[in-house]
């Protein structure tokens, strides 16, 4: 995530952070549905449309990294070296991602998720919002030759492979195995 620069700026993100870290706290202590919006709102002190102001929906206090893991998918794309392979560095980028949600005390997270109707289907549309914005990075991208579709297969197989990865005892090996099969795709498209 970009640090911001000014004061403004970083009060800001000094906000959204401690919204997030305390409808998480909550959550977690609580109960995903036993937590309402103006409880995280109280507890964080400030205003419920301070809070909206910086999350769409509750779903999103759970996924506060969602723009940032998105941005970051694209500039994997887009802020590559000239002559660097696209997979290697989605790969890259996939890695640290999947490092992030399953470091330790993330288990809990993940359980909630799970176990909430709300929070799967946030994640899902996420991931499928996710996969659009890392195909119309490839399509536009000028050293790339497939096609639309073949640049939106790719885009999905690796968002699933970050939720493949996530979801195994040994998520380096899936990663691994994934991978390789991403590469032979895309050098087949």
């Amino acid at each position: 995530m970009t640090v911001p620069t000014g004061r403004r700026e970083r009060k800001k993100a000094a906000t959204r952070q401690k919204i997030a870290d305390t409808a998480l706290r909550l959550f977690l202590e609580r109960g995903y549905d036993a937590v309402g919006i103006r409880d995280v709102a109280a507890e964080a002190d400030v205003a419920v449309t301070t809070l909206f102001s910086h999350f769409a929906s509750k779903e999103a206090l759970v996924f506060d990294q969602d723009d940032n893991f998105e941005q970051r998918l694209t500039q994997a794309v887009t802020n590559r070296a000239p002559h660097e392979s696209l997979i290697p560095a989605l790969r890259h980028e996939i890695q640290a991602m999947v490092r992030h949600c399953t470091a330790d005390g993330t288990a809990p997270v993940y359980r909630m998720i799970d176990e909430s109707r709300a929070l799967r289907e946030y994640e899902e549309s996420m991931r499928l919002r996710h996969a659009e914005s890392l195909a119309t990075a490839l399509i536009a991208d000028p050293d790339l030759s497939q096609s639309a579709t073949a640049c939106r297969t790719i885009a999905r197989f690796v968002i699933d492979a970050y939720s493949l990865a996530r979801e195994t005892a040994d998520p380096q090996a899936a990663l691994d195995e994934i991978f390789q099969m991403i590469e032979a795709a895309w050098e087949v498209a």
